[in-house]
């Protein structure tokens, strides 16, 4: 492989790293529309949520709108999860771009779980959490 085609594979390397953060803020807003509260109004501290949902409108849509939020956020988990799963990604034949390419890897994935965490947190506490009180008789 020439420099020109590594330097071609760390460009692509590198075009695809705005979905990493992309799909982060996405499952970001889940956590806020759908987690947060919750847990302040379990803590007791309602008038915040309610004070929040006032003062930052953005959160109410999110609260209005979880389920659409939630599909969103899962497709493009689904999505980066095949980007950085693929079986045809080669890193760089020369040393310091395959190890530029092996980090980045590295990091995809970091991000890949932290979002799925965070997904998995918001879809806990919009769909699972008050069936399973219910059930338990809390």
């Amino acid at each position: 492989m020439t420099q020109a085609e590594d330097a071609v594979v760390v460009s692509n390397w590198e075009e695809k790293s705005y979905l990493r953060w992309l799909t982060l803020f996405i499952t970001g807003s889940t956590l806020l529309c759908c987690a947060l509260p919750v847990l302040l109004v379990s803590l007791g501290f309602g008038a915040l949520v309610a004070n929040l949902n006032y003062n930052v409108p953005g959160l109410m849509f999110l609260a209005e709108h979880k389920v659409w939020t939630l599909i969103l956020s899962g497709l493009l988990l689904a999505l980066l999860a095949w980007i950085i799963w693929r079986t045809e990604q080669n890193c760089p034949t020369d040393p310091h771009l395959a190890l530029l390419c092996k980090k980045a890897n590295q990091w995809n994935r970091r991000i890949f779980w932290l979002c799925l965490l965070i997904w998995s947190i918001g879809f806990f506490f919009s769909f699972l959490l008050l069936p399973l009180r219910l059930w338990l008789d809390i």
